[in-house]
């Protein structure tokens, strides 16, 4: 398999000091040659993606090709060591964007480099399978990260917290693994030369990244009832705004209150295809947590749960507590099935009511003033026949905004579908009733059974009741036109005649 630096002087084709000998050699008129011809430079933006990559290369020529690349994408190689992918990224000293997906990378980080990597600011770790021992240490290397993407790594529990938060659940379990991190936790408090090192060692010890102690659990260890291990003890990590966890197995919200606790300033959390039940924190024990779903997601701007397990309203109400949250992603629950006797558009109304800080919801346009004062009045009616049992906390805030409404009165303009005509064939005369949905041609087939006269053999005039006498007969000449569009009403007349044999 080829290296990193192979491939790439493969796409680009002959070392820079190859061309520039050649061009030398050749040249017989003096111009201007730049120094590196476009296709001899390595670009800013360098995409190597399935390319069977599974290590770095020769590390000198690596760094003078590499000096410049600002975006890496390695997505769907064969890396599968973490000290190759740093031998990488330790030759690229601009890099701010790093694509590692679809690479085998579950292995430890064994010996991290020295050096961080103070300009890396996004990066996306997708179907790589990787363990929450590694998330944890990324995140003390890259103190610039603002995005991360861990989605599709098979994920059913968060595996990493803030040090005050699991020393607050060891306490509450009676005090369980709580003396091993004491003097950590000391040393932390103190600010003494030695808590790097000690957390450090800690790290190691309480996560060895085996098969034995996954970070993940699987789907039927899970249903087996496998105790989770405990979660790896971290700082929070202040830098990351944006965090995917699409299509992972997190049921629970409170293993996604630890991502809040770990990332405070966190902005937008993508939890997609992730079958979260409720957004009521849970203990241990599966029991309903007293916290508020919302203490530890203060800068949430964004928040996407489409194809969640969520069938409670008593969530979205929980979703209006965020205090910055003004886009929201909520579609494909089992809730909506339940409330399939509502269209699309009044279950928007109720969703715009319900949530007075959104201001995108599902991906459309903003939400007006216009729209959301029309929200809040059908929210309000929707419930006024609703018993008090019924009618949520929002009900009552609501009135207190718009007063109490009264009942729409229910128009319907639409056309008579039915409607009862005169037929009238020579001397005979009789009333029916027609549907005006129906084509001439239709009228025809009914009116050969009642007149015994061919449907290719007869005419058909109608006659408007209030215009007999201004307009006349109007031949029914078009077999496919609608009859609703010659105004049919009732009282109206259809005249029959029998077409003469030429």
């Amino acid at each position: 398999m080829p290296t990193l630096l192979e491939a790439l002087e493969e796409k680009y084709g002959m070392e820079p000091d190859e061309k520039e000998e050649h061009v030398e050699e050749e040249v017989l008129v003096s111009i201007f040659v730049p120094k590196l011809p476009p296709r001899q430079s390595t670009p800013q933006l360098l995409i190597l993606n399935d390319c069977n990559i599974d290590r770095a290369g020769e590390p000198e020529d690596l760094k003078k090709k590499c000096r410049i690349v600002k975006e890496l994408d390695l997505a769907q190689n064969k890396l599968n060591n973490w000290n190759e992918v740093f031998v990488i990224l330790s030759h690229m000293p601009r890099v701010e964007f790093v694509n590692l997906s679809l690479n085998h990378l579950t292995g430890p980080i064994q010996k991290p480099p020295v050096t961080k990597m103070d300009h890396l600011r996004n990066l996306v770790l997708n179907n790589t399978k990787l363990e929450w021992c590694s998330v944890e240490k990324l995140l003390r290397l890259l103190p610039a990260l603002e995005e991360l993407h861990l989605s599709l790594n098979e994920y059913t529990h968060v595996l990493i917290d803030t040090i005050e938060a699991t020393q607050k659940a060891n306490s509450v379990n009676g005090g369980e693994g709580s003396e091993p991190n004491a003097s950590s936790n000391n040393n932390t408090n103190s600010g003494e030369s030695a808590t790097s090192q000690t957390k450090e060692d800690a790290t190691q010890s309480s996560c060895s990244c085996s098969s034995s102690s996954s970070a993940t659990l699987s789907a039927s260890e899970q249903n087996a009832g496998v105790e989770e291990p405990p979660p790896l003890q971290t700082e929070p990590h202040g830098g990351v705004r944006k965090l995917h966890l699409t299509g992972n197995y997190i049921s629970e919200w409170g293993e996604i209150c630890r991502i809040g606790r770990v990332f405070p300033q966190l902005e937008a959390l993508v939890l997609a295809d992730c079958p979260l039940r409720s957004l009521k924190p849970t203990d241990p024990q599966g029991n309903e947590s007293e916290e508020e779903s919302h203490k530890y997601f203060q800068n949430l701007k964004l928040l996407n749960l489409s194809n969640a397990k969520i069938d409670s309203w008593e969530d979205i109400d929980r979703l209006a507590e965020f205090p910055a949250l003004c886009n929201v992603r909520l579609q494909y629950w089992p809730l909506w099935a339940r409330t399939d006797s509502t269209t699309e558009h009044e279950r928007r109304q109720l969703l715009i009511a319900r949530l007075p800080n959104i201001s995108i919801l599902n991906g459309g346009d903003t939400i007006g003033a216009v729209e959301r004062e029309d929200a809040e009045r059908s929210f309000i009616r929707h419930y006024l026949d609703k018993p008090d049992a019924e009618r949520p906390r929002r009900y009552y805030e609501l009135i207190g905004v718009h007063g109490q409404l009264d009942p729409l009165v229910n128009i319907d303009l639409r056309p008579e579908r039915k409607v009862k005509v005169r037929f009238t064939f020579e001397d005979n005369s009789i009333e029916r009733t027609v549907d005006v949905n129906r084509t001439v041609s239709d009228l025809k087939s009914r009116l050969e059974r009642i007149f015994e006269v061919p449907a290719a053999r007869m005419r058909l005039y109608y006659v408007d009741q209030d215009f007999r006498d201004l307009q006349g007969l109007e031949e029914m000449k078009y077999p496919h036109k609608v009859l609703y569009s010659y105004n049919i009403r009732s009282g109206d007349e259809i005249i029959i005649e029998r077409k003469v044999k030429s």
